[in-house]
């Protein structure tokens, strides 16, 4: 029973304390007057009737009432009830006639009314919430008032006060307040259950679903909510209806539905509460940051964005929405029916309130199904002490990633569920009803709406019966005021009341309740029933693989092995077992399993199966998450003290000691759930053996057997308690306390096992962990102040002080002691046992110390695990250690092929060693997977290309932790992700790094493995090395001096005088320079010959700068030459300049330049000076057809532009240097243009009609087999002139038109868009600039990481969406690619057209140099030999300065640049023309591959520095050509190709079959564009194959043991297995030549012949095929070789196709006839469709007839035979000692020959031999005297060399 009120307090304002700006209230009267002795009058009242502040106002406001709610110091609440209505009273100001605030706000003539309100508040003060109850009472005293009834209001007064009602029991009460009136209250059933009226349907109205799910998801996971309405009884309601839904939680923040005015600051608390305010402060409101702010009037809810709400779990989540929409709007469902029932009435608001309700209780019961089951009971007496088991809970929900569960599990309104609800003993209500009884039917229902609504209006039923017990309650009747009294003339105030009156009526009723007979309800306690267990119902989201039966047998089994000693069986199946218990039901069974074998807590182990059981618990243990959430570490906890093994001198090592490396054990709330469920289980066998002894609780305890949980015992034991006897009580509190003080011993034992480490010296554990910085673990709990001061006290006197101990010691026993103190006072272990423990503890830890060291002494003793050997990798010749191996795991990376997990046995993880030796990073072991034990393993990579390494901490399944790794990534596409071994000291991983970083960040490029190469790696690189070849390095050092001097003059000229003009600058020059070479700049420059201008000792040198700089291709080119006779080279258009012979025009360029037989050297001297870098405009290559050349320069200077490209004849302000240079450039380009036969054609006429369509046909092949549809590849900003105007045409070629046109520009310039702002276009002008987007150095830096993350990724990337494709999209290498090949076709198509192209971007040796390259390569077939692709290489690439050296940042001072692969991006692009035209290229894919390796690699000299001027300083230029003292040692990459390509055909392309001129123009779309194989593939089973001696010295020794053991055992199957990622397939499967190739070769060693070169044997072949198919008639196929019919001028991919890597030993010939005869020709070319061999490749050109012939020596010399070879592309006869000699004896260039003619025989010549076989040839030179070896040879020989001479 309890008062319906406490307190009646009469509120009015405060006339007294007018001052400031609001007024105030006081309370005019309350009663009682004394304090309640169970209930204290609550202080603030006055606030709380009048929240927006109290104020007089000018108008009558009608009465107010609601109901506001506040909390006192127990939390207890109060309900205040406040009535206020408006008195009358005379303005006080007019009164006293002073001025107001008032006035001066608003100004002297603003009247003021006469007459103000006040208002006064009646309040009721209960801790009962019944608001339309005190609605009722306070109106009828306010009736009495105004009414001037008769009855005393005293009376009214006391009789509300003395009314006494029951809180809960569902009886009805009738009251009276003595004025004729009379209510009944109706009280809940049960008071557990909220009352909430309609107040929840309403919030649902205001805000709608979505927002009062959001709200209740805050409220639960502890956010801070505000609700904003103009009308505080719907604050006061909506705050009601949010806890009415958190039932059966109970909210315990702060919680204050209306709050005033003056006490908005409440709102910057920091902890949660749920306020409502009015909406009046809105404004005040808007700052706050962290509040969710929901408006009831306007149905919305703001939440900040730093706020993150976890929302409920789907599909809860869902499922609840659509169950409230269903009661919210039940016509949803019906409203697209055709047929819908007649109108669906919706519930009244009452009933559609306890619908929402129910639905939430539904919910709770979905979330905590089955919580009983995780309730741990510690102490049963005096009073129970539960705890609840999170982590076990979430995982058996398979719930532990919910963000939402884990902060409502961590909250305090589920500790007070907890313990509210934990008790097994205890009155029960609708909710455990739910949980006990009906989870299985809602498991059932869900998700079939009908059923779920039928359960949810059943519950509702219940809920509103709680509320209203009676449906039909008697009417109420209370007087009601007359509705219009407030209009009436004010009357007199709210009168005074007699509190004496009052008083007495109080008192007497105090003492008739103290006569009454106590009122006794029984309590109805009773067991609450568990509910259904848990079990597996939620293991839907589970691993689905997890329960498969066939993995738990292999942990069985393995298990079984291991104890029956069958080692090599457990072995074997070990992998299988840690990949199995990655599931949680494995794991389960590996604990079952274990248990089995444990016999009175004990098994001892031998060392093997001490071993596996070890790996075996840390693979389960690595896998769970530091909560346990599936109990794996608990139940693994007993096992690790049981299992052991003995080591020498009666030592014992327990399995602890090797699995501590886990988070779990380190995570207190682990520790405390493992031991509250050991603490229950010890208390359930207390009570069941008292069971057993005679209790009264026999019979039922017994029958139950086993299965009574500790919770029915609890509860049973509760029942029982109060029938026992004191003696008995007190003897059970004394066994229970006991019980938990010694698990309380017995963990601080265990805790001191799992966390001192076995290697006490060693902090591991803690530096991991945050067990060192102990506070951190766990802060929510707060230590007891007494345990904690006795924990250190007894901490200190201990007396340990042993130093390096100390550290592990200490942090170990605070740890222990926060534990004991946390649990020892949640489960009321007494003070003295508790002081016990803290002085028990540190002896405890320092026990186990000293045991742990002879532990740890004795294993060392232990002979190490048999390791697999290390296996030592072979090196180069001149290849050094640095660092002898490390032991280390090979770690799987991104790439999934050599896990297994595309099928196949996993080659990774891989145990071996890691060695650093002077040029590469060496991984070489074998794959742990006993499967595949016997293959080995090798990564490597050239320190050189290591572009990132981190440092990584790994844990592998296999074997004990290995902590520390590093990832190593290196710019050939490879990655070394390593763990080093436990004996790997840390030191020494360190020692590794540094060493790794000295060699690939070398001082100086000289100490790059290419310059160290054979000297002891162990010596610092000094830079003054003594140079074999002397005399070439002082001829060098000798250049590089005088430039250096020049250069020097140059600068101090510039500093000391300011000349006017250049001119005298010249002059001063050659004055200064009399000893060294001049560099005197007269006009007539052009006239000196190179022999004039160098002296004798230069020229030995100069001869190399001519041998290096090209010449021979600028002659081939027809690009002048460097002949004494001056006579040709007049009428030459391009000479040779020897002006940069120093490198003092540009240190970047060649020392010799092409530029306009017109142009001084002088003029270059200044036009040098516009360019970035001084790279002025030269040719590279000249059109042999159209003439028309290619230049290559930098960018402009920003400066130079604008004057460059204005108009000539507008005036130029500034300068007159500028200017002068300007018109020098103009006559630069001038002399360009003229020098084209096109414009000295067409000299007078700007229109080129006279320009021939033949010149203009679009010769070329634009393969395609489609032909058509193909959209020009420009760009569409390509410059005005270009920009198509017209369609192109239909096969993507230039239409006819397209460039017909009357101002085609002579000379194109390919600029940079953003360089070339400003410059203007003059109408006359023969050039044209067209503007591009070139790409910056960074954007390919950038794309190149990202190209390497894609094609070798660290790790399996999270994000399913990351797929390869979509990576290798990201990094837009394909798009800039694109843009690369796109330029070079336009440029292509410019120069085919005949006009003139000068590429000009950047500083001309990135892009420029990519994209004149290209256009050579796609141009000139020459370029596409093997020679011609490395001339092209060392012209444009090296000798034109690309800055290898920086871009690959070699040395120290490039390491900040970072590597930019442009030279790779070019091998890229030359990769994919190569793709799309197979047959014209004479090397292979693998010669591309092999550039691309090794020109990061380092191991040549060739790709070092960054120009040839840097090389000659170093004297690397020319060593080449010198003698060789280590002829093991190749500098040059190119040396090396050559020797390699002489022994094996690994570079050739045999498809090689070239057209003649022909021009090539590859579809530059990324679409058509392949990913290079060269960045996805591997060989794990020998490393990269770039470094040739490596790979062939290990592929011989197989084979010869094969060989031996052959004959012993019986005969082996010829098959084997092939593995994409392990095997190189070129080898495993060689394509069919290869093959045949290699078996010739082995047939003639079987036979001893002298071998052949692969080269002669395939020319053979070939050369007696081109006669075979002659011979046959044209259409029949011939029985030779291959053929393959009409591959003219298609992309030729019909044809054989070899692939390099042939998947298979078979040719796949097309020979379709059908297909290839109506395939058309590309437009413009005869189709010369003849049946030709396949394999007509180079040599049908570089090798046109070969044969012996007898040549006549020079005078006097005798006839000797020799092989001569006739070529013809490189148009010479050349002659060879024999036919195996690869030296050629002489040449006679076939341009110098004048006639061929029959012969006589002369002296000496051979005998027997026909006249006939004599021929002679006669050159400008001589005649040479030849004789075959009959007369139908020679005619052979004259023939073709006749057909030689007419095709030139």
């Amino acid at each position: 029973m309890a008062r319906l009120a406490d307190y009646f307090v009469v509120v009015g304002y405060d006339f007294d304390k007018r001052g400031g700006s609001e007024g105030q209230g006081r309370i005019h009267q309350r009663f009682p007057e004394k304090d309640w002795e169970d209930n204290p009058f609550p202080q603030g009242l006055e606030l709380f009737c009048q929240p927006s502040g109290w104020q007089l106002v000018p108008e009558r406001k009608p009465p107010s009432f609601f109901v506001s709610v506040l909390t006192d110091i127990n939390s207890e609440r109060h309900y205040c009830a406040c009535f206020t209505f408006w008195e009358s009273v005379e303005n006080p100001q007019l009164q006293k006639g002073e001025p107001s605030e008032a006035d001066e706000d608003d100004g002297p003539d603003v009247l003021q009314p006469a007459q103000l309100y006040a208002p006064k508040s009646l309040v009721l003060v209960s801790r009962l919430d019944h608001t339309e109850v005190f609605r009722n009472c306070l109106s009828l005293i306010y009736t009495v008032h105004v009414d001037g009834l008769t009855v005393p209001m005293e009376t009214v007064i006391g009789n509300l006060l003395t009314c006494i009602i029951p809180i809960a029991g569902g009886s009805q009460r009738t009251i009276t307040l003595g004025a004729g009136d009379r209510q009944v209250i109706q009280t809940p059933i049960n008071d557990s259950l909220p009352v909430s009226g309609c107040s929840v349907a309403q919030l649902f109205r205001q805000l709608g679903i979505a927002n009062v799910l959001c709200l209740f998801c805050a409220a639960l996971t502890e956010h801070k909510i505000l609700f904003l309405s103009s009308s505080y009884q719907r604050l006061t309601d909506a705050c009601r209806a949010l806890l009415a839904i958190m039932f059966p939680l109970k909210y315990s923040f702060t919680y204050v539905p209306i709050l005033p005015g003056k006490l908005l600051e409440v709102l910057s608390t920091p902890t949660p509460f749920i306020i409502g305010v009015n909406s009046h402060f809105r404004s005040e409101t808007q700052e706050l940051l962290d509040v969710i702010i929901a408006d009831l009037d306007g149905g919305t809810v703001t939440i900040p964005e730093c706020v993150h709400i976890s929302l409920l779990p789907e599909p809860l989540l869902h499922y609840t929405q659509t169950a409230i929409s269903m009661v919210l709007d039940p016509e949803l469902e019906v409203s697209d029916h055709a047929f819908p029932p007649p109108s669906i009435q919706s519930a009244t608001p009452k009933i559609q309130d306890k619908e929402i309700r129910a639905v939430f209780l539904w919910l709770f019961a979905q979330l905590f199904q089955g919580y009983r089951w995780c309730l741990h009971i510690i102490r049963i007496h005096p009073e129970p002490v539960i705890r609840f088991h999170k982590a076990a809970f979430l995982g058996q929900r398979a719930l532990t990633e919910d963000d939402f569960l884990m902060k409502l599990l961590d909250g305090m309104a589920f500790a007070g569920f907890v313990s509210e609800r934990g008790p097994p003993y205890r009155a029960t209500d609708l909710f455990d009803d739910l949980i006990a009884n009906q989870v299985q039917r809602i498991r059932q229902e869900t998700g079939d709406s009908h059923k779920v609504m039928k359960h949810i209006k059943e519950l509702a039923e219940q809920l509103f019966k709680n509320e209203n017990p009676y449906p039909a309650v008697t009417m109420h009747r209370v007087q009601r005021t007359a509705e219009n009294v407030h209009h009436r003339l004010p009357q007199n105030c709210f009168p005074h009341l007699d509190e004496v009156t009052v008083q007495l009526f109080i008192d007497h009723a105090t003492a008739k309740l103290k006569t009454a007979p106590p009122v006794v309800k029984a309590e109805l306690k009773g067991m609450v029933p568990s509910g259904p267990p848990l079990g597996d119902i939620v293991d839907r989201n589970g691993n689905v693989m997890a329960n498969s039966a066939r993995r738990l047998e292999v942990v069985r089994n393995c298990i079984t092995y291991i104890f029956d000693n069958k080692m090599l069986e457990a072995k074997k199946l070990m992998p299988a077992v840690l990949r199995a218990l990655k599931g949680r039901a494995a794991r389960v069974c590996l604990t079952q399993e274990l248990n089995l074998h444990v016999l009175q807590n004990r098994a001892v182990l031998d060392d093997q199966q001490f071993d596996y059981i070890i790996r075996m618990m840390n693979c389960t243990l690595q896998d769970c998450s530091h909560m346990d959430e599936h109990g794996i570490a608990a139940a693994l906890l007993p096992l690790v003290t049981a299992f052991c093994r003995k080591l020498g001198g009666g030592i014992t090592q327990f399995a602890y000691s090797c699995v501590q490396e886990h988070m779990v054990w380190t995570n207190m709330q682990f520790w405390e759930a493992m031991f509250y469920s050991d603490v229950q289980k010890h208390i359930r066998t207390l009570y069941l053996e008292n069971g057993e002894e005679g209790d009264a609780s026999t019979p039922e305890v017994e029958g139950m057997g086993g299965q009574v949980s500790a919770l029915d015992l609890a509860s049973e034991q509760s029942r029982l308690w109060p029938t026992l006897s004191k003696e008995h009580q007190q003897e059970r509190v004394q066994k229970e306390e006991s019980t938990v003080f010694s698990q309380a011993i017995h963990y601080a034992n265990r805790m001191s096992y799992l966390l001192l480490p076995l290697d006490t010296s060693k902090n591991r554990l803690l530096r991991n962990t945050g067990l060192g910085d102990v506070e951190s673990v766990s802060n929510s709990y707060v230590t007891n102040s007494i345990a904690g001061s006795m924990a250190e006290s007894y901490d200190t006197e201990s007396g340990f002080e042993d130093a390096e101990v100390s550290d592990v010691a200490n942090s170990v026993v605070r740890f222990i002691n926060r534990f004991v103190d946390k649990v020892c006072n949640e489960s009321g272990v007494t003070n003295e046992h508790l002081k016990a423990l803290h002085t028990m503890i540190p002896d405890i830890v320092q026990m186990h110390i000293e045991t742990l060291d002879a532990v740890h002494r004795e294993s060392k003793r232990l002979p190490p695990i048999q390791k697999p050997k290390l296996l030592r990798p072979t090196l180069l010749p001149g290849e050094e250690f640095v660092m002898d191996g490390m032991r280390v795991h090979l770690i799987a990376d991104g790439r999934e092929e050599a896990t297994g997990t595309m099928g196949g046995p996993p080659l990774l993880p891989a145990e071996g060693a890691i060695f650093l030796t002077s040029y590469r990073l060496i991984f070489k072991g074998t794959p742990t997977d006993p499967l595949v034990g016997e293959q080995v393993v090798t990564r490597s990579f050239p320190v050189a290309s290591l572009t990132k390494e981190k440092r990584i901490s790994v844990s592998i399944p296999m074997d004990q932790f290995i902590q520390e790794g590093l990832q190593l990534r290196s710019c050939t596409f490879q990655l070394i992700k390593i763990a080093f071994d436990e004996e790997v000291a840390s030191d020494l991983a360190e020692v590794f790094r540094k060493h790794m970083h000295k060699l690939r960040y070398p001082q100086h490029v000289q100490g790059t493995f290419a310059f160290t190469v054979g000297q002891s790696a162990k010596l610092v690189v000094e830079h003054k090395t003594k140079d074999k070849n002397q005399s070439l390095k002082t001829l060098s050092k000798n250049l590089v001096k005088s430039a250096k001097r020049t250069i020097g003059r140059q600068y101090v000229t510039r500093k000391k005088y300011s000349p006017p003009t250049w001119e005298n600058r010249s002059s001063l020059q050659s004055e200064m320079d009399e000893d060294e070479i001049s560099v005197s700049e007269e006009p007539d420059q052009s006239s000196l010959t190179l022999s004039s201008t160098i002296r004798s000792s230069d020229r030995q040198t100069m001869s190399n700068v001519v041998e290096r700089a090209c010449c021979r291709d600028y002659q081939r080119l027809g690009l002048g030459t460097l002949s004494n006779s001056l006579t040709r080279s007049k009428n030459e258009p391009f000479r040779i300049s020897t002006v940069n012979r120093m490198y003092t025009v540009c240190r970047s360029y060649p020392g010799l330049l092409i530029v306009p037989q017109s142009i001084p050297d002088s003029t270059i001297q200044r036009i040098c000076r516009c360019y970035r870098q001084n790279r002025f405009p030269v040719v590279c290559w000249r059109n042999s057809r159209t003439k028309a050349v290619l230049l290559r320069s930098a960018g402009l200077h920003a400066k130079g532009v604008v004057g460059f490209f204005k108009s000539p004849n507008a005036p130029t302000a500034g300068p007159s240097q500028a200017d002068s240079t300007s018109l020098e450039q103009e006559k630069y380009l001038q002399a360009i243009i003229s020098s084209m036969p096109s414009y000295s054609e067409t000299s007078g006429r700007k229109t080129l009609s006279g320009f021939t369509s033949s010149h203009m046909s679009t010769s070329g092949k634009w393969g395609s087999i489609r032909g058509s549809g193909r959209l020009s590849t420009y760009n569409p900003d390509v410059g005005n002139r270009l920009a198509g105007k017209e369609s192109p045409q239909a096969n993507g070629g230039p239409t006819e038109t397209y460039f017909l046109r009357q101002q085609r520009a002579y000379l194109y310039i390919i600029g940079d868009k953003s360089q070339l702002k400003g410059g203007k276009q003059d109408s006359f002008q023969q050039w044209e600039v067209v503007p591009i987007e070139v790409f910056d150095v960074r954007q390919v830096k950038n794309s190149f990481k990202k190209l390497m993350k894609a094609c070798v990724p660290s790790s399996p990337s999270p994000d399913p969406n990351m797929t390869f494709h979509r990576c290798l999209e990201e990094s837009e290498w394909m798009n800039l690619l694109h843009r690369v090949l796109q330029v070079s076709v336009l440029v292509v198509e410019l120069l085919e057209t005949g006009s003139s192209v000068m590429v000009s971007l950047e500083d001309g040796w990135d892009v420029t140099t990519q994209v004149v390259s290209l256009v050579q390569l796609l141009s000139d077939p020459y370029y596409r030999t093997i020679d011609g692709f490395r001339l092209l290489v060392e012209k444009e690439w090296l000798s034109f300065g690309h800055r290898f050296s920086h871009r690959g940042a070699q040395t120290l001072t490039s390491q900040s640049s970072g590597f930019t692969p442009v030279f790779l991006q070019f091998l890229d692009c030359v990769h994919q023309i190569h793709l799309q035209f197979p047959m014209e290229f004479e090397f292979s894919q693998y010669y591309l591959k092999f550039l691309a390796y090794h020109y990061v690699s380092n191991r040549f000299r060739t790709f070092l520095l960054d120009s040839d001027y840097e090389r000659i300083e170093l004297g690397v230029l020319y060593e080449e050509k010198g003698e060789r003292k280590n002829p093991q040692v190749c500098k040059s990459v190119w040396d090396y190709i050559d020797r390699l390509n002489k022994k094996t055909p690994i570079f050739y392309n045999y498809m090689f079959s070239p057209e003649e001129e022909e021009v090539l123009k590859p579809y530059s779309f990324i679409s058509n564009l392949k990913v290079w194989d060269f960045y996805t593939e591997e060989t794990l089973s020998e490393g990269p194959s770039f470094d040739w001696e490596l790979v062939r010295g290990r592929q011989e020794k197989p084979q010869e043991e094969a060989g031996e053991r052959q004959e012993t055992t019986a005969p082996k199957s010829q098959r084997r297995i092939v593995w994409p990622c392990y095997d190189s397939l070129s080898k495993v499967v060689p394509d069919a030549i290869t093959k045949l190739l290699q078996d010739v070769q082995n047939l003639e060693t079987e036979l001893g012949q002298p071998t052949e070169k692969w080269k002669d044997t395939w020319d053979k072949i070939k050369t007696s095929q081109r006669v075979e198919s002659r011979l046959e008639s044209r259409n029949s196929f011939s029985s030779s070789l291959l053929m393959s019919s009409n591959l003219s001028h298609q992309r030729r991919s019909q044809g054989v196709y070899l692939q390099e890597s042939g998947v298979g030993s078979s040719i796949n010939l097309a020979l379709d006839c059908e297909v290839s005869a109506t395939s058309t020709p590309a437009a413009g070319r005869p189709s010369n469709s003849t049946l030709y061999s396949q394999f007509q490749s180079t040599e049908s050109e570089n090798r046109s007839f070969e044969g012996i012939l007898y040549k006549r020596g020079a005078l006097l010399k005798p006839w000797k035979p020799r092989w001569f070879v006739l070529d013809k592309t490189k148009h010479q006869l050349r002659y060879y000692e024999s036919r195996q000699d690869k030296e050629c004896k002489g040449v006679i260039e076939l341009a110098e020959v004048e006639s061929v003619i029959p012969g006589t025989p002369t002296m000496g010549a051979p005998k027997n031999i026909d006249d006939k076989a004599f021929f002679d040839l006669k050159t400008t030179k001589r005649v040479y005297n030849f004789c075959a070896q009959d007369s139908a040879n020679a005619q052979l020989w004259m023939d073709s060399i006749q057909s030689c001479l007419s095709d030139a």
